[in-house]
């Protein structure tokens, strides 16, 4: 398990947050379709918290894309590196995933992130954040909608409908709700970095063949609360 540190110019406060956040913003590249789905390795990352001691502990959990084997696990464990304020939530815990990340020996291929992408309120979630941050193409797929609207799409797996955004930034479509299982409530998805919408909703349906959550997702949540569990023991 690798113990993380903040780094000495990480934003210290919500006014140097949001001027980084639109800094990297400019570096998005929506243009790039992404990796095919089903080829490569495919990354699921989490977090847990234990808000009374601050800490948080990240899991990322490499998939092979095509059999959904695991190849490689890696935790690492910090300090909550930001206050808690809507909208830069990212800043919580980038550290402690980009340790995890940094300790893996397989390439990662498509980062999956329990979070958002486009779909936030500056449009620029945690997806995005570190598809930037590591150059590699990132897709968001959460379990609520946030602040954002949406119909409710078709019954059935693989059927979606725009998840629309109507705020400060415009009204736009921002990602999709997606159905990923025979009526289960969907998840929603949204581009990260170097992954277009339609591609990054063709992963989710292939790394969910039998819940409504992606397998990445799920393996790097029970990985991350593990990591949590065990840090507590020794503090």
């Amino acid at each position: 398990m690798r113990i993380t540190d903040t780094p000495a110019d990480w934003p210290a406060d919500e006014a140097a947050a949001r001027a980084l956040q639109d800094e990297l913003r400019g570096r998005v590249d929506p243009d790039d379709s992404g990796p095919p789905p089903g080829t490569g390795h495919v990354t699921g990352l989490d977090v847990a918290y234990d808000d009374e001691r601050d800490l948080v502990a990240a899991a990322a959990v490499v998939l092979d894309a095509g059999t959904l084997e695991v190849v490689e696990e890696a935790t690492a464990v910090g300090r909550v590196a930001f206050p808690y304020v809507p909208g830069l939530l990212a800043f919580r815990e980038i550290p402690t995933v980009l340790g995890a990340l940094e300790s893996l020996a397989a390439e990662p291929g498509l980062l999956v992130c329990d979070g958002y992408g486009r779909a936030h309120p500056r449009r620029f979630g945690l997806a995005s954040h570190l598809g930037v941050l590591t150059g590699l193409p990132s897709i968001g797929v959460a379990k609520n909608p946030f602040t954002f609207t949406y119909e409710q799409p078709g019954p059935q797996r693989g059927d979606f409908s725009p998840l629309v955004a109507d705020d400060a930034e415009g009204r736009e479509m921002v990602g999709r709700a997606l159905r990923t299982r025979d009526g289960v409530k969907p998840v929603f998805v949204s581009a990260g970095h170097r992954v277009g919408l339609e591609t990054a909703c063709a992963h989710t349906l292939l790394l969910s063949p039998r819940y409504r959550i992606p397998e990445t997702t799920r393996r790097a949540d029970a990985l991350c609360r593990a990591a949590l569990k065990e840090a507590l023991t020794r503090t």
